[in-house]
């Protein structure tokens, strides 16, 4: 079993998608607009740019994503994405990276149990954890 987090903006994936690409330094593997897909007929022309589903390999696991149309997109609530890294220098890049026009909600530093742990809402909305793991 394999669980990836999936997540809907209001109609800037694509830019959220590009952004995480290079913060993370994933690879974008799959994208397709609403336009492109075989149910463009059921969106308003002004959803044909907007994606419909976008894949984001960063290391062994995927980041998922879409444009949700106005009467399903709901702000993120409840829940949060958890980065894990080993060395405490990404940590405080990713978390830089993350808190750009974004909102600190936990600076990162040092915890009981992570050399570095912060907290941050991206300029897009998206909630992250960003955590260093602890040395053996």
């Amino acid at each position: 079993m394999q669980i990836d987090s999936y997540l809907n903006f209001s109609g800037d994936c694509e830019e959220a998608f590009k952004f995480y690409e290079q913060c993370f330094g994933g690879k974008i593997e799959f994208k397709m607009t609403h336009g492109e897909s075989p149910m463009a007929g059921q969106f308003p022309p002004e959803w044909s740019g907007k994606i419909m589903h976008i894949s984001l390999r960063v290391g062994d696991r995927m980041l998922l994503g879409s444009d949700a149309p106005p009467q399903y997109y709901h702000k993120p609530q409840g829940l949060t994405v958890s980065i894990s890294v080993n060395d405490v220098a990404e940590a405080d890049r990713i978390f830089a990276a993350l808190a750009e026009k974004g909102n600190v909600t936990m600076p990162i530093a040092q915890t009981f149990w992570s050399p570095k742990f912060g907290m941050v809402t991206d300029r897009f909305g998206i909630p992250w954890m960003v955590n260093t793991v602890q040395p053996a």
